[in-house]
């Protein structure tokens, strides 16, 4: 890929300030934000206890969401990487690799107990995980007290207007990187651009996707812009247990198997009636079902089993037998093991309008992909995957069953479109030489302070 142009580079001028009265409505709005933070902050423990009940929470690590560090600073350079779960935090993956070959220590946050699972997998020196605090000042004082990072990034869409602020009274830079700005959520922050201003305004540097996104970047007042692309695109391939690899590789044998492949509530119920349908034409057809949420394990192995199908759960360690009909993964971490077993997967999210998932984990292991119609948050991506025919958009139960039907069928189409798909992803290669040049010069400015 060429090198990313910049749109408009870093040191173009500032976009048209709002008039002096909007501003003081937007400064007054930020401050009535950050006063209510303060304010609602007890009441937190409340909204914590309920969200951990329901496995959205880690209730061991409780602290962390209220600033209390869990970990102590490393000594020297600290770059504080936001990713919002487990999506962001893979699309991260190479970034980190590299702030950690400049010897800078990296404390990675994220929201999500899926994606703090993830990362204790992870372990990497120099590397600390912890959840993202809430964004109340009270909160965001205490972390950024014992963290003092030199550096701030989040990724992609993540604007919390009371860390921001924090961040700027600290004189703590923050670059958005792999950033995107839809045009429905710009139209909603131009109701307010006042409070906009405030928000983004304080912000050292957006590293945008597209040039559309810098474009509303930069109306909605972020002084400094360029397009970087999309970081995604440089993740590495997900790995896998070579020995879970071929242990299960001996369990399937000769089987034809497909892959429903990170699956939101709703979905599940689409793949048994799938199986159902494609296994009369597919004889000893295996479903390989993959939950984006492992969590709601239980409940689907219950839901198929009702429908009259054989499951497997990994999590209890149940193995695939002859006669297994779906071999339920609801477990953290292994997609790269599944991704590998099936030459053609569903990716989910997608059936359900929910914005779809990321396409390039299959893409990048010869996987053929499908994909249901709801695919809005990952345009920019699914936008050259279907143009160079990489994916086919299924739209129900039944044109998915014939899609999985006729890629099990036909081995040159299979090879065609996982092949077209591996084209575009290393097309689209380029943005992590361009985010590091930038943060690099940043992390400068910041030694040279």
């Amino acid at each position: 890929m060429s090198e990313p142009l910049e749109t408009p580079p870093p040191h173009a001028a500032a976009p048209s300030r709002p008039s002096a009265v909007s501003r003081q409505i937007g400064a007054a709005v930020l401050a009535g934000y950050r006063a209510f933070g303060r304010v609602a902050t007890p009441g937190l423990g409340l909204l914590f206890r309920r969200r951990a009940t329901r496995g959205k929470e880690d209730g061991s690590r409780r602290g962390e969401r209220f600033g209390h560090a869990s970990a102590a600073r490393p000594s020297g350079g600290l770059v504080w990487l936001h990713a919002a779960s487990v999506g962001e935090m893979n699309a991260a993956d190479a970034l980190i690799d590299s702030l950690r070959g400049m010897d800078v220590n990296v404390l990675l946050t994220t929201g999500t107990v899926t994606s703090a699972r993830i990362a204790a997998a992870r372990v990497r020196p120099g590397v600390t995980h912890q959840f993202v605090p809430y964004d109340t000042p009270p909160n965001l004082d205490r972390f950024l007290a014992h963290w003092r990072p030199d550096l701030a990034v989040t990724m992609e869409s993540e604007i919390w207007p009371a860390t921001i602020a924090a961040l700027d009274a600290r004189g703590i830079p923050l670059a958005i990187v792999s950033a995107t700005m839809s045009e429905r959520t710009a139209r909603g922050w131009a109701k307010a651009r006042g409070f906009a201003w405030q928000v983004f305004s304080r912000l050292d540097l957006c590293l945008a996707q597209t040039q559309e996104d810098a474009e509303r970047l930069s109306a909605l007042g972020a002084p400094r812009v360029a397009v970087a692309g999309n970081l995604k695109y440089d993740s590495g391939s997900l790995t896998a247990d070579p020995a879970a690899l071929a242990e299960l590789q001996d369990l399937i044998g000769e089987r034809p198997t497909w892959l429903a492949a990170s699956t939101h509530e709703g979905e599940e119920t689409l793949v048994g009636e799938v199986h159902r349908t494609a296994s009369l034409a597919v004889p000893g057809l295996l479903t390989l079902l993959v939950p984006r949420h492992p969590e709601r394990g239980d409940g689907i192995a219950r839901e198929l089993r009702a429908a009259g199908l054989s499951v497997a759960q990994r999590s209890r360690g149940e193995t695939i037998a002859p006669d297994t009909d779906v071999y339920l993964a609801d477990t953290i971490g292994e997609m790269g093991l599944f991704y590998r077993l099936a030459p053609v997967a569903f990716i989910g999210k997608s059936l359900v309008p929910e914005g779809g998932q990321n396409p390039l984990e299959a893409a990048r292991l010869d996987t053929a992909i499908l994909t249901g119609p709801h695919v809005f948050n990952l345009e920019d991506i699914y936008t050259p995957l279907l143009s160079a025919k990489g994916a086919e958009v299924v739209r129900d139960a039944q044109s998915l069953g014939a899609a999985v039907v006729a890629h099990l069928n036909d081995e040159a189409l299979r090879e065609k479109r996982a092949r077209r798909a591996a084209e575009v992803s290393e097309a689209g290669a380029g943005a992590l030489a361009a985010t590091l040049r930038h943060l690099t010069a940043l992390l400068n400015a910041r030694g040279r302070q």
